[in-house]
């Protein structure tokens, strides 16, 4: 089954870079033929025909150098690229480095305050990169609007390298503008999921927790198929799973919200699979279920002192291995 469902995924991007290549021809043609030749246009629709070109003769997508393929983000990203990410000139490897410095700081700038404390609440996350850039989504968002209502979000979109970072991109923008027209938890979610839908291609899709926390302690989460949440008590842990699938799979998802109550002292821990499947030298996960009894035994710590404690562990048990995902943790205390 899965290996079917990825010859059709393939054949889906595939389709999506022609598509890509032809709407571009289109753009190219229209701008000489109102404004006359120019040597920098037509020397792009040439790179646009021979892509084209090396589509219908099959060598689309192989590296000139080695014939190995090349990176399908990156050609999701520029569909004109002829080279892998080993073999570029020494020129396009310096512009490459500049085009990931720059969109590494437009993600770091796209982070929330650290260390919040809003309207009873105080919140700490960690947020951290394998490489430049991150396909981790993190954000809090508190309306302007007099309610002491606090959002939180976190969530793990497919992919990884810049294509996964422009839907992280994509997911906090659009999740900022939708905050602000007021809709219930659950028509958020789902407005969000068909807007999604709509703006990337098949197969991209991200999982993510979404939830709003008031000053009663009353919070509100979604989940579109993300990891379970851990509310950290006195008594022990519970989880709070996933609501609906991940965003993107079916315009018609539905995101029903779950509703519970922290007490001051409760905390809500969220976290990406960067954290629960490191894995140690032998090869087994860190797992969910470790992850429950270490926060539990320690729910009296701050927030900023259990993501610490957290990530010590993590990188402790992971110790001689090599990080292989971004990772994510959010702990939200409820304080009064």
């Amino acid at each position: 089954m899965f290996e079917s469902e990825g010859k059709t995924m393939a054949a889906i991007s595939d389709q999506f870079l022609r598509t890509q290549l032809e709407e571009r021809r289109q753009r190219l043609e229209t701008a000489i033929a109102s404004s006359g030749e120019s040597g920098p246009v037509v020397q792009l629709l040439q790179e646009v025909d021979s892509a084209l070109e090396r589509m219908e003769k099959g060598s689309y997508g192989i590296c000139e150098t080695c014939h190995d393929s090349i990176e399908k983000e990156r050609l999701i990203t520029d569909p004109l690229v002829r080279f892998c990410l080993d073999h570029l000139t020494s020129e396009q490897q310096r512009a490459l480095e500049r085009d990931l410095e720059l969109a590494s700081r437009i993600q770091r700038a796209l982070l929330p305050k650290q260390n919040l404390q809003y309207a009873g609440w105080q919140i700490h996350y960690h947020y951290e990169t394998t490489g430049p850039v991150s396909g981790d989504y993190c954000d809090l968002i508190h309306p302007d609007n007099g309610t002491g209502e606090l959002y939180f979000l976190l969530g793990d979109v497919s992919g990884k390298g810049v294509a996964a970072s422009m839907l992280m991109t994509q997911l906090h923008a659009m999740f900022r503008s939708l905050i602000s027209v007021g809709l219930p938890l659950d028509q958020l979610v789902g407005l969000a999921n068909r807007v999604f839908c709509e703006s990337t291609m098949a197969g991209q899709y991200a999982t993510l927790v979404c939830g709003k926390a008031s000053r009663s302690g009353d919070v509100e989460i979604s989940s579109a198929g993300h990891l379970p949440s851990l509310l950290v008590r006195k008594g022990g842990v519970s989880s709070i799973g996933a609501t609906g699938v991940p965003l993107g799979m079916f315009q018609t998802g539905q995101y029903p919200a779950k509703t519970t109550k922290l007490d001051p002292g409760d905390t809500l821990f969220l976290y990406t699979d960067g954290l629960s499947e490191a894995r140690d030298r032998a090869g087994d996960e860190y797992g969910i279920g470790r992850l429950v009894k270490f926060v539990g035994e320690r729910h009296a710590l701050s927030p900023d002192a259990l993501t610490a404690a957290c990530l010590k562990e993590v990188k402790s048990f992971a110790l001689g291995t090599s990080r292989t995902d971004d990772l994510t943790i959010m702990a939200i205390r409820r304080t009064g």
